[in-house]
């Protein structure tokens, strides 16, 4: 089971790698539900496909609703004794299908515990359409709807996952790829709904050369920008510790969507990831 290598994504595209750790993590067969966004565009092109699995293309705002009526579905076949094989329901959704669009559905599967992984490809924008900005743009960040800069800060979709108690949650990226497989299985074998949200620098958008990407997936780290913690049956739990706490400058630097942020918007910054940074450490069972 896998996203096969022919996927139209830009140059340096770390989505299709992303996805490919996570299905085959499963130990079972995988039926998608597949937001509109990069990734469906560049996988689903007619005639052909990427997909060696079931994939259902649900609209920006209802994947989340569709693996619901999926999974329903097939326990109800299930207890008729028409279906046998057990199968993991999987989610993949950029942050404008999750943080904004789709967040409602989100909610209400989450809630319903429907037994299904959802995978946010974070890349902070609304990439496919033209890098829009979305509720998880970055303070200060320049999108083609904020070329001043992002005036609010990003919204916490793991906080808003965990208020719905769900069994596993998880925030991961590929500076830690054995990280990211870790809970991807953790997620599949959870006992009700799972979300991983997994940061995916866009090049295009946040205006990098490609060849940076594990660069910039290991300064989100060790800025603590983008911590690497989990959640699992309401106890969390810090992955990974940075040796030393890099300022969050020096993953800013490197984007030319920060082009332009003044040091006092930096400060800001930095004085909420160390609040959150802080936060953390004090509720981590580890």
């Amino acid at each position: 089971m896998r996203l096969n290598s022919d996927v139209k994504t830009c140059l340096g595209c770390v989505e299709p790698i992303i996805t490919r750790i996570i299905i085959e993590a499963s130990e079972l067969p995988v039926i998608v539900s597949l937001a509109t966004g990069c990734l469906e565009v560049s996988s689903t092109k007619y005639p052909g496909t990427s997909w060696n699995v079931p994939v259902i293309h649900s609209a920006f705002g209802n994947s989340a609703a569709t693996i619901s009526g999926v999974e329903a579905a097939y326990n109800a076949l299930r207890k008729k004794g028409e279906a046998k094989e057990n199968l993991n329901f999987l989610v993949i959704a950029g942050d404008g299908g999750t943080y904004d669009i789709g967040l409602q559905a989100l909610s209400g599967a989450m809630e319903r515990m429907h037994k299904f992984v959802y995978v946010c490809l974070d890349n902070a924008g609304y990439m496919n359409t033209g890098g829009q900005r979305s509720s998880s743009t970055p303070y200060a960040g320049i999108t083609s709807t904020t070329p001043e800069g992002k005036p609010t800060f990003r919204k916490d979709l793991i906080k808003i996952a965990a208020a719905h108690n769900i069994p596993y949650i998880a925030q991961a990226s590929i500076f830690d790829i054995e990280d990211l497989k870790r809970k991807a299985k953790k997620a599949f074998s959870a006992q009700g709904p799972a979300l991983i949200n997994v940061l995916a620098p866009c090049p295009r958008y946040w205006r990098f050369e490609p060849q940076n990407m594990r660069k910039i997936n290991e300064l989100s780290a060790s800025t603590c920008f983008w911590p690497l913690f989990e959640i699992e049956n309401g106890r969390t739990k810090i992955n990974y510790l940075p040796e030393q706490k890099m300022p969050v400058e020096t993953f800013l630097s490197m984007q030319g969507r920060f082009k332009g942020i003044t040091k006092s918007q930096i400060q800001a910054l930095q004085e909420k990831i160390d609040n959150e940074w802080e936060e953390l450490k004090k509720i981590s069972s580890a």
